[in-house]
């Protein structure tokens, strides 16, 4: 059992930390910070940049803590976070299966971690080391309760633009999607996207670099 714990989180942490490179530096065909920041634009995660860098800092650094069975509740908190904001803002709408651009997948790596969050890492891990082998209920409880905080407040933010005291009406409705945001053209000058990029192109960058 210790086995079979090391070797899901050494692979769901390695594709995590893979998912947070191909944000933030471009890397194994990812789309790089630029992009990214233009799909957060298109997607009204607000400012851009900052929801990237976050969005892919949150990945890399939850996947190596989850990786080394460290703090194994708040690196699934994190995960969670960012697996829960991709299905709302990416996924819901073509429903649950992968093959049609649904939220599969994200479902099957938010139950991974979760699981790892209730019955701990395994032996071979910093927990185990520092005496916690198993987390048990409230580690999960933790896990699951912070990553719905944390794509609640994620969301919410990009609405205002980053600003807790911004207007929540600036931007379009999320439950119309970025496609009923305008224009391509409309949409463009709104939301500085790389030049070339319309809001369907951001979508799907977001989607092949696993905010998805």
């Amino acid at each position: 059992m210790n086995l079979g714990k090391l070797i899901l989180r050494l692979v769901v942490g390695g594709l995590f930390v893979g998912h947070g490179l191909q944000k933030l530096r471009g890397s194994f065909g990812g789309p790089g910070i630029d992009a990214m920041s233009g799909a957060m634009e298109s997607m009204n995660m607000r400012p851009g940049r900052r929801n990237a860098f976050l969005a892919g800092g949150t990945e890399t650094a939850g996947g190596v803590a989850l990786a080394l069975g460290f703090l194994t509740p708040v690196a699934a908190a994190g995960l969670i976070s960012t697996m829960i904001t991709a299905i709302r803002k990416v996924h819901w709408k073509n429903g649950v299966w992968n093959g049609g651009g649904g939220f599969e997948y994200n479902a099957v790596l938010i139950a991974a971690v979760a699981a790892l969050s209730d019955d701990g890492p395994g032996t071979v891990s910093i927990d185990a080391a520092l005496g916690k082998r198993r987390w048990g209920t409230l580690g999960l409880l933790f896990a699951l309760v912070g990553g719905i905080a944390g794509s609640i407040a994620a969301v919410e933010l990009g609405r205002r633009g980053g600003s807790p005291f911004g207007d929540p009406g600036d931007g379009p409705d999320d439950s119309e999607g970025p496609e009923d945001s305008g224009g391509p053209d409309e949409a463009g000058a709104a939301t500085d996207e790389p030049e070339g990029m319309l809001p369907a192109d951001s979508e799907e960058v977001a989607a092949e670099s696993g905010a998805a």
